[in-house]
């Protein structure tokens, strides 16, 4: 299973990157994910799932792979995702 999810937004850079670390902290929270900072790209992890949350001047894309045991955790994360991008991005 997969989401692969894209918002464009009008945000610096910076704020767009601040943004999503703050995405990648509520998921963390929410669904026991560890994360960190490669370039301009967020890399997260939990037995089962994977996946980077690109960040550029135009838009914020979130990639993951939910293994077959995390799968039903699919509509939640998609929810809470693009709740998180719709309130922060719109």
């Amino acid at each position: 299973m997969s989401i692969d999810i894209r918002k464009k937004h009008g945000k610096r850079l910076e704020e767009a990157q601040q943004i999503a670390d703050d995405l990648a902290q509520d998921l963390a929270d929410k669904f026991d994910i560890d994360y960190g900072w490669d370039g301009d790209t967020i890399v997260f992890e939990r037995f089962g799932v994977d996946g980077e949350i690109d960040v550029d001047e135009e838009v914020v894309h979130v990639r993951a792979r939910l293994g077959f045991l995390l799968s039903y955790l699919q509509p939640a994360v998609e929810k809470e995702i693009h709740r998180y991008l719709d309130e922060h991005f719109a």
